[in-house]
């Protein structure tokens, strides 16, 4: 079951943290170049639909992985324990990634124009490197850089 766990989270972290990636390297200049919202509309749009339940996927598996290593679910906020902090830090960037999330959605998105396209492009960016630190986090607890 770990091991079935393990594959989906980072799978789940492999879509999501490559189409950032790709998002932020390959997509988010030729928007800023030809200032295109449509173009990064159009990416978003067909993005979408694997990104997200690609996150979904991960947060789950992620939330099981935790539980099986630290089930006592009051000790996760134990700042003392080396287990915790790894739990902490990914709860913490997840946190982050919602509320750049949802200010996208519900103050950016919505205005979408040439005009705004610089702060959309700071949203991706940020998104881009929490989750690249989501898979740092992850490789350090698999490892134990935390114990």
């Amino acid at each position: 079951m770990y091991g079935l766990l393990l594959f989906i989270h980072i799978l789940g972290a492999t879509i999501w943290t490559g189409g950032h990636i790709i998002l932020s390297v390959v997509i988010l200049p030729k928007v800023l170049r030809q200032r295109s919202p449509e173009i990064l509309l159009t990416f978003e749009t067909d993005y979408e639909k694997i990104g997200m339940p690609a996150l979904v996927v991960q947060i789950i598996a992620g939330i099981i992985l935790a539980y099986r290593v630290l089930p006592d679910l009051s000790k996760w906020m134990n700042f003392s324990n080396p287990v915790s902090l790894g739990i902490i830090l990914k709860l913490g960037l997840l946190l982050l990634t919602f509320v750049f999330a949802l200010d996208a959605k519900f103050r950016v998105l919505p205005h979408l124009s040439e005009d705004n396209l610089k702060d959309m492009a700071w949203h991706i960016i940020a998104v881009t490197i929490l989750s690249v630190l989501f898979v740092l986090t992850g490789v350090a607890f698999r490892v134990g850089w935390f114990y």
